[in-house]
């Protein structure tokens, strides 16, 4: 069994240096404590069998398990034919439904120019807003496909005894087969696209299908997508000055150069997500939050995360807590003699440095001055549509997808976001590049999408089972070293950030933070998405947020009661950030070396470093 080094000890004890290849572990330590065997060495010949053929089952069904949607809308089906009453009430809503729909048809007959709609499309629905949208027969087409859409959510939805996630499956999976008839996505059905068609003598088509051709051919022969030679990680992505000055078998650990000639005593240590690469955070010369804060004087370091292959299938949550948090933070340490660090960790790297704090707490480590969240979830009940598929069928048909290669490629990455988003990812791009005939432009947020990673299969069971699943972090069964964990043990102040319209970690599964912890909590909601909400520098258009402090012995306060309360304020919130942590800082001193060549840690390279260049 490996062992789990405690998260205090010194990188004098551990290697500086990268380890060629595997690890060649058969059975490693699991954050619950169990022995967990993954390797190939103790599949038998019946096992690898049933793997094989729902790995090969999985390429037909976007990497969903079969047998779990089965069960979900066994559930519902069954329940629902045992349910008269609920059938009664149904076609009571469709006769109401067809009724009205009917009555609007009449309305638009004698009024050509429209008349008011029955339906409104949601919030987030910006299908049909457009003024053509309003006009005979395109208003009654897609006031019909609303009111459809509005009964299947009706019919898929309080049905009695259906467990709550096969009814969120369900009503998830009607939506989205749903929208493939959506009369926006047809030209014939498409006012906008119709009326293309109409003026460019059908040029907007063809320049569509050469587009199409375009993006098939490129997917198959494994190029980059369209447009995303404009970009280049250290050419125009990535580009803030710095120097490697750690490495190991998973990280790079990145020192940015001062760029104010004093700076707080105390650096910044910020730990990304390991799902995409590091810079995110550090886009363009415009918008990288990491060139900002060295702008505000801070020292920045950055931990940019190996993009694993199969020699990496058995790198656990103990590996990437250990070899990144833990070795970062020693190195850290080390370069500026012993400062109390920043720590920022965002979306899953803002949950592995949750687990890595309150460890920490728990052996009398305190080398942490405060800790920044964004966009981060450490309870995962409320974890948004990702937790739509997350039950026990459905991830031991993932991790027989990944069994055989060791991860989880970045393709299998790619096409589940796309179904969480379809509207936005998939019908959207359609219509857009296809059908009106146009090529959306690449921006640099875009190219980082695109440049995706992998997942090992260890490290990726672990954290949906122990996280997602188990909820073991918020529930005080997680365990690190020779015993569980509590996110109330941290006493660092926090600094928590949440965005309006995330669908990978919803703001209010974020806010429920408050819940866990016994420290002063800052807490600041900023409008837009999962991505777009944090890349928010200042004098970005149409941004606000909302932001308020909490003591310790602050009664709770609830997320919506919170919405309610707190004004919100027009422009960026980086500067709030930049404050906050400058008021938990010292006075400014000189800025520390790059590295420490006598202490082990000598500059290796320019950044952006070489892990974020593999693919």
């Amino acid at each position: 069994m490996a062992q789990v080094t405690p998260i205090h000890a010194k990188a004098s004890q551990r290697h500086k240096t990268v380890i060629p290849g595997g690890r060649g572990l058969i059975k490693v330590a699991s954050p619950g404590g169990d022995d967990t065997d993954i390797s190939h060495a103790h599949t038998t010949m019946e096992q690898a069998l049933d793997k094989g053929l729902k790995a090969a089952l999985a390429k037909s069904t976007a990497g969903l398990s079969p047998i779990a949607l089965a069960s979900a809308y066994s559930d519902w089906a069954l329940h629902l034919g045992t349910a008269p009453g609920k059938q009664l009430q149904l076609l009571e809503k469709a006769g109401k439904k067809i009724w009205k729909w009917a009555n609007y048809a009449a309305r638009c007959a004698s009024h050509p120019d429209g008349a008011d709609p029955c339906i409104t499309p949601l919030p987030q629905d910006r299908r049909f807003r457009g003024e053509s949208w309003q006009k005979w027969p395109y208003n009654v087409m897609y006031q019909g496909f609303l009111l459809n859409q509005q009964w299947w959510y009706n019919a898929t939805t309080g049905v009695e005894g259906v467990t709550a996630q096969h009814e969120n499956v369900v009503t998830f999976s009607a939506r989205q087969m749903l929208d493939v008839f959506s009369p926006s996505n047809f030209v014939a059905t498409n006012p906008e696209i119709l009326a293309k068609t109409i003026s460019q003598g059908g040029l907007n088509l063809f320049r569509g299908w050469q587009n199409f051709v375009e993006d098939i051919s490129r997917a198959n022969s494994g190029k980059k997508p369209v447009g995303l030679d404009a970009f280049e990680v250290g050419r125009n992505l990535a580009t803030t000055p710095g120097k490697v000055v750690y490495r190991n078998h998973l990280i790079e650990l990145i020192q940015y150069a001062p760029s104010t000639e004093q700076v707080h005593p105390e650096p910044i240590l910020i730990v990304p997500a390991w799902i995409m690469k590091y810079y995110i955070l550090d886009l363009g010369d415009h918008n990288s939050l990491v060139r900002y804060l060295t702008a505000q004087g801070f020292t920045v370091f950055m931990i940019s995360w190996k993009n694993p292959d199969a020699d990496d299938r058995d790198l656990g949550m103990d590996d990437y807590l250990s070899l990144g948090v833990r070795d970062a933070l020693d190195a850290v340490d080390t370069i500026t003699n012993g400062q109390k660090v920043h720590a920022m960790g965002y979306c899953l790297g803002g949950t592995l440095l949750s687990i890595a704090a309150a460890a920490m707490a728990r052996d009398k480590d305190q080398r942490l001055r405060t800790l920044t969240l964004l966009a981060t979830q450490t309870d995962f009940t409320e974890a948004g549509e990702l937790m739509l598929f997350i039950n026990d069928s459905q991830l031991a048909f993932l991790d027989d997808i990944m069994w055989d290669k060791g991860y989880l490629d970045t393709k299998q990455m790619a096409g589940a976001f796309q179904i969480l988003r379809s509207n936005d990812l998939i019908w959207s791009r359609m219509i857009h590049d296809y059908l009106m005939g146009e090529r959306s432009q690449m921006s640099d947020l875009m190219a980082w999408n695109a440049d995706a990673t992998r997942m090992p299969y260890r490290m990726h069971s672990e954290y949906l089972r122990s996280l997602f699943l188990k909820n073991d972090l918020a529930e005080g069964r997680y365990r690190v070293g020779l015993g569980p964990i509590a996110l109330s043990d941290i006493r660092a102040p926090v600094f928590l950030v949440g965005t309006e319209r995330d669908h990978v970690a919803p703001w209010h599964s974020v806010y429920k933070f408050n819940l866990l912890s016994d420290t002063d909590v800052t807490f600041l909601l900023t409008n837009g998405g999962h991505n777009a909400g944090i890349i928010s520098e200042p004098g970005h258009p149409h941004r606000h947020y909302r932001v308020r402090e909490k003591s310790k012995d602050a009664p709770y306060t609830g997320p919506d009661r919170w919405m309610a309360e707190t004004p919100a304020v027009d422009g960026s919130w980086w500067p709030v950030l930049a404050q906050w942590l400058s008021q938990r800082s010292g006075a400014p001193v000189k800025p520390p070396p790059m590295g420490a060549k006598e202490n082990g840690y000598p500059p290796l390279c320019d950044a952006p470093g070489t892990y974020v260049l593999q693919d």
